[in-house]
């Protein structure tokens, strides 16, 4: 199958779960014999080729123009009311159109490409997905990873939201990651009759507890002031209101009543680093609570998981969390919002013989604390919980079986 794909963030430029998402599956499906064809932003700073070959994967990332004082005219009010954030609407509409008319006039009319199917990414690449379909009528898939909606708990950009839905009737066929997500689609008036889920994965290999460094993880734990008699609590993610960690903080007096040797440890970028950090100062938590607000790379990520006692994500909102399977890969007890709309919810199992973590409420700090205190009961609880997870990993989250269940759904849409 030739596949054209186009995503907001691919390597080198990863932001969160989307970037790893693309470039894990996109490989997978090169080393399954078909040709990938992937559309990306250039990111000015970079300077980034216009075009490459990695990985076996051809790349696209067309040049960036900056449209942002021809928009205030030509755009809706909600969009005016970003900001400073018109110069990255701009910057998404110069990537959607640049890179349909490169598919559609230069590889296709003028060099020939065939393509059995377009895939685009969220809103941010739907407008040219929209666009080729139109041109060339091409199947088209849209990805659903999260809406504007859910992202914003319900006070978001109804522009976005109109994207968003435009796209899910343009195209043949919508794939989103949980069946949370599912159900939330339908209630904003996405066809049903066109939507499938398609779980995230994760590489199991390289997310291997076999494989670390006793000696790093022992370092990277010293380097937040954590000895070994410590339990080590770990967040990573974006520090952005949905991601729950204000209330994990919250939960941290409480943890320390019943665990007073417990660290927490939070790793990661976000409009909310100095509210954090201010909470923790009120709290007088400073001794507890350590921050690194940084994006680190993948291989800092696997010693984080691998150094941590428990890893801990109460999202109040997150149609899939990749996080969680990758601290399940590294045999680690989990901790995750279940209320709302919750792909975590999915992915951990609370109880019985297969039990991997604990669901919480993740707008009641006690809650988070109660799941927390459970999971750290004793050494050998918290062994059996993370040999539970990456079994569950094994069995249904890794990215050759992600990618043979993507596959087929592609297919079903060619072959009609």
């Amino acid at each position: 199958m030739k596949i054209a794909v186009l995503v907001y963030e691919y390597p080198p430029k990863i932001v969160g779960g989307l970037g790893t998402y693309a470039a894990e599956i996109t490989r997978k499906f090169v080393l399954m014999d078909h040709d990938v064809t992937v559309f990306t932003m250039n990111d000015d700073a970079r300077s980034l080729p216009t075009r490459e070959i990695w990985r076996g994967i051809e790349i696209h990332r067309p040049l960036h123009i900056d449209i942002s004082d021809s928009l205030p005219d030509v755009i809706a009010e909600d969009i005016k009311k970003w900001g400073r954030g018109i110069n990255l609407f701009s910057k998404i509409l110069v990537y959607n159109y640049l890179s349909a008319s490169k598919l559609v006039n230069e590889l296709i009319r003028k060099e020939d490409f065939k393509y059995d199917i377009v895939i685009a990414h969220d809103w941010l690449s739907t407008i040219s997905g929209i666009t080729i379909k139109k041109e060339l009528g091409l199947p088209f898939a849209f990805h659903v990873h999260s809406t504007e909606k859910g992202r914003t708990l319900g006070n978001g950009s109804e522009v976005v939201s109109n994207i968003e839905l435009r796209g899910g009737r343009a195209a043949d066929l919508i794939v989103t990651v949980s069946y949370a997500m599912k159900d939330e689609l339908t209630k904003l008036g996405f066809p049903k009759d066109k939507i499938q889920v398609c779980y995230n994965g994760v590489d199991e290999q390289k997310y291997n507890p076999e494989t670390g460094n006793t000696g790093q993880s022992r370092k990277l734990r010293e380097s937040y002031g954590i000895k070994d008699e410590d339990l080590m609590i770990l967040f990573i993610g974006r520090l952005v209101g949905v991601k729950g960690v204000d209330r994990l903080i919250m939960a941290m007096p409480h943890v320390l009543q019943k665990k007073p040797n417990a660290k927490l440890v939070i790793v990661g970028l976000g409009d909310l680093q100095d509210y954090l950090a201010n909470l923790v100062r009120t709290m007088r938590l400073e001794n507890s609570v350590k921050f690194r607000f940084e994006f680190i790379p993948e291989e800092e990520r696997i010693l984080h998981y691998a150094a941590c006692d428990v890893a801990v994500f109460p999202s109040l909102y997150e149609p899939f969390g990749i996080v969680v399977l990758e601290a399940m890969s590294m045999e680690r007890p989990v901790v995750v919002g279940a209320a709302g709309v919750s792909g975590m919810r999915e992915i951990v199992i609370p109880y019985g013989d297969e039990q991997c973590g604990y669901h919480v409420n993740p707008s009641n700090p006690p809650d988070i604390a109660w799941g927390i205190v459970s999971a750290l009961e004793n050494p050998e609880k918290m062994k059996w919980l993370g040999k539970n997870g990456r079994q569950r990993v094994l069995n249904d989250f890794t990215w050759d079986k992600i990618a043979e269940r993507t596959i087929a759904l592609y297919e079903n849409i060619t072959k009609r």
